[in-house]
């Protein structure tokens, strides 16, 4: 059976990526979309990034532009717009689809993880994210797993488990809480240079 490590992705330099340098740390996965009207959350996960990384903590970012076409042109034209507004420094894969026949394996891994956890009604945007989904032939209600918006995140811990979903108008209160309680239950995994071993570091 598939597990998280088991995934090698091509960044957006055209280098691959083994999860399995992932071991240990907590990651949050998202596919994003940098002309939403929800890309403020760069500099938002960008904050995150620099605020836990020392934690190792890491935030893979996939670029997607299934959801009105908000995130067009080449990988290096897309990390070129991010960096000119946001100057993230987390990191970024190839742009790819996270929904339907031609889903990322990482994103249909994911979903089966953990189904829709529905929208913030609070949320200006959730309404039109409702009426996109209804337009595209589903039932807001009916229990789709799949992707709905763009910024939708998935919070892995350091043994590799799915532990949250969160959605595109979910809090980032919300996301850094449930990062601090990863940190503060689960200790770096530190390997000892004489012993050769690992050990929790307290």
């Amino acid at each position: 059976m598939m597990e998280f490590y088991d995934f090698v992705c091509r960044l957006n330099n055209g280098k691959d990526f083994s999860f399995r340098d992932l071991r240990g740390k907590i990651v949050l996965v998202l596919n994003s979309a940098v002309f939403d009207s929800l890309s403020d959350q760069y500099a938002f996960l960008e904050e995150l990034y620099q605020k836990y990384k020392k934690e190792d903590f890491e935030i893979l970012d996939f670029p997607c532009n299934q959801f009105h076409g908000m995130c067009p042109g080449t990988d290096s034209e897309i990390e070129m717009e991010i960096q000119n507004k946001f100057k993230t420094s987390f990191l970024r894969f190839q742009k790819c689809d996270v929904k339907g026949e031609n889903a990322h394996p990482l994103f249909s891994f994911l979903v089966k993880k953990k189904k829709f956890q529905g929208l913030n009604e609070c949320h200006p945007l959730t309404k039109i994210i409702q009426s996109c989904f209804i337009k595209s032939g589903h039932s807001p209600l009916e229990n789709n797993p799949e992707i709905r918006w763009n910024f939708t995140k998935f919070l892995i811990d350091r043994s590799g488990k799915v532990v949250r979903r969160f959605e595109a108008t979910d809090p980032g209160s919300k996301i850094e809480s449930c990062i601090i309680r990863l940190v503060d239950r689960q200790p770096k995994i530190v390997q000892s240079s004489t012993a050769g071993v690992f050990f929790e570091k307290n």
